[in-house]
């Protein structure tokens, strides 16, 4: 486990992590997954979801909730913050990432 987080939550974004593993179904041996994948309209999609821990992963935690990354995926999210919005025309997770040379309208996929 890494002492700093190399990703930020906002209030939102934890309140809304927690409730979601407050849930009575909740497989309490997951962590909160974030990471990179290919695709989306910009080349990289982000990835937000609960998920089991891998051999090469690196694990932190912000306030509490268990994290998990694969160490390469660094390299692409150091930094960003991650958001909960709950507003008429947007509800959901947002990512605002200093490494991103570009992003998509819809704020889930980027380029470096």
């Amino acid at each position: 486990m890494i002492d700093t987080a190399p990703v930020r939550l906002t209030e939102g974004a934890i309140r809304e992590i927690k409730r979601l593993m407050a849930d009575p179904g909740f497989d309490a041996t997951q962590m909160l997954r974030l990471g990179v994948k290919g695709g989306g309209c910009s080349g990289l999609s982000y990835i937000l979801g609960f998920d089991q821990s891998k051999e090469n992963d690196l694990f932190f935690q912000v306030e509490g909730i268990p994290c998990v990354m694969e160490k390469p995926h660094q390299l692409y999210l150091m930094g960003m913050e991650v958001d909960w919005e709950e507003g008429l025309n947007n509800r959901g997770f947002t990512f605002t990432n200093p490494n991103a040379s570009s992003t998509c309208g819809c704020g889930t996929s980027f380029a470096v």
